[in-house]
């Protein structure tokens, strides 16, 4: 059995705060071709992941908050915003499921942010995430801008 507490998260946050990108994953599936991908997600504000979504193959994908505070949104084809839920520990707002073929990105508001994510395997890094034309790439200019107005926009 792999409990998750306090003192199973620290070395992965650790490693989120030390990364260049302020994230980090630690997979529980034992390879990556694994039919059920499961991971501790952890974010630090400022990490950017670009809008995206998971058609062809078709995934779901769900996120459960496990210790900090994210913003999940998803977007319409256009990149127009269609719902988020502002999960926060204690609040009871505890999690958020992405239909297949949806954009969406989440988005660190607290230090040592942890969510427990799941999605259907395998992962192969050519066609797991089809990202959003409309939103910057990850890396370049403009990524920084992008999140403080939807930061803005919805909290």
């Amino acid at each position: 059995m792999i409990v998750i507490n306090d003192s199973f998260m620290k070395p992965v946050i650790d490693r989120a705060s030390a990364s260049p990108r302020k994230r980090m994953n630690y997979n529980f599936h034992p390879r990556l071709d694994d039919p059920l991908q499961r991971m501790l997600n952890c974010l630090q504000p400022g990490t950017y992941i670009q809008p995206h979504k998971h058609e062809n193959p078709d995934k779901c994908e769900a996120f459960i908050l496990l210790k900090g505070k994210v913003l999940v949104v998803e977007f319409n084809n256009d990149g127009q915003i269609a719902s988020h839920a502002l999960l926060e520990a204690g609040t009871g707002a505890c999690g958020a499921e992405i239909a297949p073929r949806v954009f969406h990105c989440i988005i660190a508001m607290a230090p040592d942010s942890v969510v427990y994510e799941v999605k259907n395997g395998p992962y192969t890094p050519l066609d797991d995430k089809n990202f959003a034309s409309w939103a910057p790439r990850e890396g370049t200019e403009g990524c920084q801008a992008y999140m403080e107005q939807l930061m803005k926009q919805l909290t």
